[in-house]
């Protein structure tokens, strides 16, 4: 009985430490990574993203997007309800990780769609229409092409533009600030510099309704 005794509070302590080796571990990551954005602001936000909401906010959410990622069609929704809800206050700049294969053509699609006015109307449809042109996480743009009409682009114009070269180099700039910010998933987010450390909605909300409580 004793024995028994000894070998339960054996594993509890070895519990306990796993615990706290693994909340140390963590919030050592946390810290790495805020010293990195500090260190690297300069790459949250460029001349060529594109903003949504008030361009005099106090707040600033950053998301990094891959046009294939299912979690960031999820968090689509949720992010907008953000910008509603807090009105003028907020506002929302997109950056591009294109990691599935094939998504630095929906990319190539959305920035020549944004020469059209039409960002938003063909992100809303990627996501919406997700499940029909990824298979086995590989985006297939030929699929999405015959589909983004519905966004009301000139599609003659979209397939003539979404290959300029120009549009390679903000992908391959997006990428490059996102190492630097240690954004190594999609989707990423920054609340005024903020990284995002523990993911979820509740936490993207509570770390918006943190920097607004403080900037208003």
């Amino acid at each position: 009985m004793k024995q028994n005794h000894f070998t339960l509070i054996a594993l509890l302590l070895m519990a306990i430490a796993f615990i706290a080796a693994a909340l140390f571990h963590n919030t050592g990551e946390e810290k790495a990574q805020v010293a990195r954005v500090t260190n690297n602001s300069a790459a949250l936000i460029k001349d060529h993203s594109i903003k949504a909401g008030n361009p005099d906010a106090r707040v600033t959410i950053v998301e990094f997007i891959d046009p294939a990622c299912g979690t960031c069609a999820q968090f689509h929704p949720f992010v907008k309800q953000l910008l509603q809800q807090h009105g003028g206050r907020v506002n929302l700049v997109v950056r591009y990780l294109p990691f599935h294969q094939g998504s630095d053509k929906m990319v190539g699609m959305l920035e020549a769609a944004r020469k059209q006015g039409k960002f938003w109307d063909v992100l809303e449809l990627m996501y919406a229409t997700q499940n029909q042109w990824t298979k086995n996480h590989v985006a297939q743009p030929d699929i999405f092409l015959a589909l983004i009409e519905r966004a009301g682009v000139d599609v003659a114009r979209i397939k003539q533009e979404m290959n300029d070269p120009a549009i390679m180099k903000i992908i391959q700039q997006d990428m490059a600030d996102g190492k630097l910010l240690g954004a190594n998933k999609t989707p990423s987010f920054f609340v005024n510099g903020k990284p995002l450390s523990s993911f979820g909605y509740q936490q993207l909300q509570a770390l918006v309704e943190s920097e607004v409580n403080k900037h208003y």
